[in-house]
């Protein structure tokens, strides 16, 4: 395990104490264990540091002969928050959970990457380091933007795209901000209040204990330092090839469902959008069972 980053470098993610990264740590495992147990976890040396990848699903000699599926957790978070998605999209094909650097986890970021290029760098560098040159790359929030990113900079290595509510599509707004402030401080709300909290801002965080730690946890333990998810132009969107996969919830606050599901189709041939009911920004979350139906049947598509 790589050890604690360097306190020299003030445009790299870190630690602020042994201690805290520990105490992160145990609570992040309590959340993996609410998903697939992971088969193996390794570490990719990349230029930017050390990238840390979970991998789920059949043992490599019994694997079937299909494209694996890498997973892009969204900002302030780790691989650990796609424990609904793991069992399913890893029952009959290799997946691998990335925690990446300059977010709590356990990737060791020891340089900057603060600008889209860079982004796309990492990323391509860590799927080379394991050997992957053909994957369905799924990103969530933050982690959408990174994916989105990549199909327009890095493609190569891309059977296909999936996007959930994803940054990188417009302007985040003060209402997004707001919204993440507002489940923080409901995190603090007596037991008894919060499932009330969580229906009125769809945030499932505050009514699954070992999510709520984590994200607490997080919060206290670690300084985040990432690249900032600046919106794709048109331009850029139309450069996109990889077939893509858009699902957005119908309450999302990051961005305007109806108008991107019109929108990004009709700027990327190859891509197609779908808008969750009943669901904000988390529907792999609210609604896992029916997202990764959804997922699954679109990588098997793009196959």
């Amino acid at each position: 395990m790589p050890t604690t980053l360097a306190r020299t470098q003030p445009d790299v993610g870190r630690y602020v104490s042994d201690a805290r990264r520990e105490r992160y740590f145990e609570a992040c495992d309590a959340v993996y264990a609410l998903g697939a147990p992971a088969r193996a976890e390794e570490d990719v040396e990349t230029p930017f540091g050390t990238t840390h990848v979970y991998r789920y699903g059949p043992a490599l000699d019994d694997a079937p002969a299909r494209t694996p599926i890498v997973l892009v957790h969204g900002a302030g978070s780790c691989s650990a928050m796609w424990y609904p998605n793991t069992p399913a999209l890893s029952a009959d094909r290799p997946v691998y959970a990335i925690d990446t650097p300059g977010d709590p986890g356990r990737s060791v970021q020891r340089e900057p990457i603060h600008d889209p290029a860079r982004a796309a760098e990492w990323l391509d560098a860590t799927l080379a380091g394991l050997g992957l040159d053909r994957v369905h790359l799924v990103g969530s929030s933050y982690g959408g933007w990174l994916a989105l990113n990549q199909a327009h900079r890095k493609p190569d290595r891309l059977a296909s795209v999936t996007l959930l509510d994803p940054g990188g599509l417009e302007k985040v707004g003060l209402r997004f901000f707001l919204w993440i402030f507002a489940g923080l401080f409901a995190t603090f709300a007596p037991k008894a209040l919060r499932p009330r909290l969580a229906a009125w801002l769809e945030q499932p965080v505050l009514t699954v204990p070992e999510l709520r730690t984590m994200i607490r946890t997080a919060v206290a333990a670690y300084r985040i330092r990432r690249p900032a998810p600046l919106p794709l132009t048109e331009e850029e969107l139309a450069t996109v090839r990889t077939p893509l996969y858009l699902v957005l919830g119908k309450r999302s606050l990051l961005v305007h469902p109806h108008r991107q599901a019109e929108r990004v189709p009709r700027l990327i041939p190859c891509a197609r959008a779908e808008i969750i009911s009943d669901t904000g920004h988390g529907p792999q979350i609210d609604h896992a069972e029916e997202v990764n139906r959804r997922m699954l049947n679109f990588i098997a598509s793009a196959d």
